[in-house]
């Protein structure tokens, strides 16, 4: 888990990869600088976004739009103070979600020398989809 403690005081959104185990989350500012990445267990989503919601000024989640997506989009309406769902094509995202990990995780030793497509990151990368889905919205509000 990654968290930045420091105070945030620009608008923050949280990406959520869903699964059916697991699921990323990520926050990050407006000007892209993270704040938050996380793997956790299916279960535990709703109270941790819920404990997010009293760290940091979150105004929409950024969700992908696979894997339970219609399920989890209902869920989050329960929410105590409910926000704003928006969905995010997630294809590729676990691909592309690979090769972040290896930017932030350079290997070492002998796993320099295994061609990058071939390496396996060491834990799951659920909460680098999620950032790459924030950075897929922003990009998608620049653009057009």
């Amino acid at each position: 888990m990654i968290a930045n403690a420091r105070a945030c005081s620009q608008p923050t959104i949280l990406g959520f990869d869903p699964g059916r185990q697991k699921c990323g989350l990520a926050i990050m500012g407006l000007d892209r600088q993270l704040f938050y990445r996380a793997v956790i267990a299916a279960d535990e989503v709703m109270t941790t976004i819920q404990q997010l919601q009293q760290q940091y000024p979150i105004s929409l989640i950024v969700m992908g739009d696979q894997t339970s997506a219609n399920d989890w989009q209902a869920q989050l309406t329960q929410l105590a103070e409910p926000l704003r769902v928006v969905l995010v094509d997630e294809r590729y995202s676990s691909l592309e979600a690979r090769d972040r990990y290896w930017q932030l995780n350079p290997p070492q030793g002998l796993q320099r020398l295994i061609p990058q497509g071939m390496r396996q990151p060491q834990e799951p990368i659920d909460d680098i989809v999620a950032m790459l889905l924030i950075e897929r919205y922003l990009n998608r509000l620049v653009e057009g």
